[in-house]
């Protein structure tokens, strides 16, 4: 199996889970909070920042699905290591707001994580694309 394709199975598992996750804060906010390891449930109308989150991540999604359906896989790669960012803040709200540590690492930080091998892996299958073969010193003289 080739570089390119392990990326696209992964990028397409990220895709896949981030419209999944939004959709779910989106849909059924009240549910969703019960794995991402916070303490308590918002108090009074706090379902709305939940339903925010979910309009992040399924924004989140639609733009990786977008640059991944269109072949703009250098781009993707950037964009991943900078979407990385959301779980990883994730991940530091749930430590300060003594939450889980579990599911703040095991959870929010794994996500970032995979997130990130899964940009820097684009990168590096980019990165060969894009470097140009140096010129061949017969070619010059012809």
């Amino acid at each position: 199996m080739s570089l390119k394709n392990v990326n696209t199975f992964l990028a397409t598992a990220c895709v896949l889970f981030v419209l999944w996750l939004g959709l779910s804060f989106i849909l059924a906010p009240e549910t969703s909070t019960q794995g991402v390891g916070l303490p308590t449930w918002p108090a009074g109308n706090g379902d709305g920042f939940l339903i925010m989150k979910g309009t992040r991540e399924l924004s989140m999604g639609l733009v990786i699905g977008i640059l991944l359906l269109t072949g703009h896989r250098r781009a993707l790669g950037w964009v991943l290591l900078m979407e990385a960012v959301a779980p990883f803040g994730d991940m530091i709200n749930v430590l300060a707001h003594h939450g889980s540590m579990a599911a703040a690492f095991g959870i929010h930080g794994l996500t970032s994580s995979v997130i990130v091998i899964t940009g820097l892996l684009i990168l590096r299958e980019t990165g060969k694309a894009h470097e140009a073969p140096a010129p061949h010193p017969a070619a010059q003289h012809a």
